[in-house]
């Protein structure tokens, strides 16, 4: 019994050190502005950049978007402002994301408009270049693939064309949304609307609130295909958001509903996720709500309503440590939705951004990881479809097939140990029929580089390129624009 207090006594201190209360660095708030009518919330989403030498949080309020300098923590200020389409007590949920230096904002709430607005001029300025409802008068939410260029719009309401789950854009030209897709059938899941979604490189992970979750594969955005869906796991409620871990191995979700834990769903095999954990932020709140979360490099950030920011370690991502924590939310707890709202993570500097809903912006110093500067995003395997970049590989020592996605031209690179007299090309659709034949390709040992011309009437989507000889068998996905 003595030794097993003096155990205890030893790694006490070193469980208490193991999550404590972050560094506020610095406050903004604008008393003037007004609160929602509905849950009283002045504030709604944040999100940051890092523009020419400054660091800015983008706050959305009942009036519209804020950009607050923070690249001294400890003095935030509003350097400039653009006023919503829509404004005043009816408003509560803006969103935001950014691409090639424009800001896309939306409302989800009245006469509302996309609104773009270009950054690039800052700290001196900056510039509505688009404010229209013809693409998108209200959304929910919106998640911009960068890789790929695609918008996606969710829980779109009262828009041209009709209200919609989902719709997806192409912002090749950032200043021109074309609409791609409307959606809101996954597989044998139809939805009335997605609340939020991840993506990357074409792979979506949808919260579709009390529908469930979806995965889909958009990279063929007129046949999208479902790759799982879940309408049961522990703590469901209202599928609200979830982030996607750096090596795409694992994603965290969150239903929006008092007292549920988040969710660890093992995603490496798209076509059969699981749920392998659930956790929480380990307080006494019965009402203990999660609303978003960011993953950035070995660490989980959570905008937690009652709780504030709470930041876990993922190190162990199917075992989340808690290791940050403030409450910025200092009036009783309660069974409504106030408090932290938004966490915004990849600044340069690593400092963390927090919105609340009642008392503003919070700049947090970070965990001091850099994350801004090393963040490697891993794309999602898709080997369970059988097309994944080693599936059917054979005498072949390594493959790279470029541009992707491809227009015009296919480059494969290909090394090979022994030469081949004779190698069949052929391109084949996801179904295995071929759309158009290569012709024959001979190799020599080492490396090759072949390049063939896609045809003009190609249509865009997923394709499998097949090489075939006697001693070299390819099978890889690719896809076309």
């Amino acid at each position: 019994m003595k030794l097993l207090v003096q155990l205890l006594l030893f790694t006490l201190p070193v469980l208490l050190s193991a999550q404590q209360q972050a560094n506020l660095l610095g406050n903004w708030d604008d008393p003037d502005l007004v609160g929602s009518t509905f849950y009283d919330n002045t504030y709604n989403e944040v999100w940051g950049m890092a523009v020419n030498g400054h660091e800015y949080a983008i706050v959305g309020s009942t009036a519209g978007t804020h950009f607050i300098d923070v690249t001294d923590p400890a003095q935030p200020f509003e350097a400039h402002f653009v006023a919503g389409a829509f404004q005043g007590g009816g408003v509560i949920h803006r969103d935001y994301h950014d691409y090639k230096g424009y800001l896309y904002a939306v409302c989800d709430e009245g006469p509302s408009t996309l609104q773009i607005i270009d950054t690039r001029n800052l700290p001196e300025s900056v510039e509505v270049v688009y404010n229209s409802s013809q693409a998108i008068r209200q959304s929910h939410n919106i998640f911009i693939d960068t890789a790929r260029a695609k918008l996606y719009a969710l829980a779109m309401d009262g828009n041209t064309g009709g209200s919609a789950a989902m719709r997806v854009f192409d912002i090749s030209d950032p200043l021109n949304p074309v609409t791609l897709g409307s959606y809101n059938t996954f597989g044998g899941l139809t939805v009335g609307h997605v609340h939020d979604a991840y993506v990357r490189e074409g792979v979506a992970f949808l919260n579709c609130g009390g529908s469930g979750f979806a995965m889909v594969d958009f990279s063929d955005q007129l046949h999208p295909q479902t790759l799982s869906t879940l309408t049961d796991y522990p703590f469901r409620g209202y599928n609200h958001s979830g982030w996607l871990t750096d090596d795409a191995r694992y994603y965290y979700m969150a239903d929006e509903t008092h007292g549920a834990d988040i969710k660890v769903i093992d995603v490496s095999n798209p076509c059969e996720i699981e749920v392998v954990n659930t956790f929480n932020a380990g307080v006494s709140n019965p009402n203990s709500i999660p609303h978003n979360q960011i993953v950035a490099c070995n660490y989980l950030y959570v905008s937690y309503y009652y709780e504030g920011l709470v930041v876990f370690d993922i190190s162990d991502p199917v075992n989340p440590q808690k290791v940050l924590y403030y409450d910025t939310y200092s009036e009783a707890n309660g069974s409504s939705y106030k408090g932290a709202w938004g966490v915004y993570p990849f600044l340069p500097s690593g400092n963390i951004l927090l919105l609340d809903m009642q008392s503003g912006l919070y700049v947090f110093e970070g965990p001091g990881d850099n994350c801004a500067a090393t963040q490697e995003l891993t794309p999602v395997d898709l080997s369970c479809l059988g097309v994944s970049s080693t599936a059917g590989v054979k005498g072949v020592e390594s493959v790279n097939i470029f541009p992707q996605p491809a227009s015009g031209v296919l480059n494969v690179q290909l090394d090979v140990a022994e030469g081949q007299k004779k190698v069949n090309a052929h391109l084949l659709d996801i179904n295995g029929r071929v759309v158009q034949r290569f012709g024959t390709e001979p190799l020599q040992p080492g490396t090759n580089l072949l390049r063939f011309d896609l045809s003009d009437g190609l249509s865009a989507g997923v394709y499998l390129l097949r090489l075939q000889g006697e001693g070299v068998q390819v099978v890889k996905r690719v896809v076309v624009e």
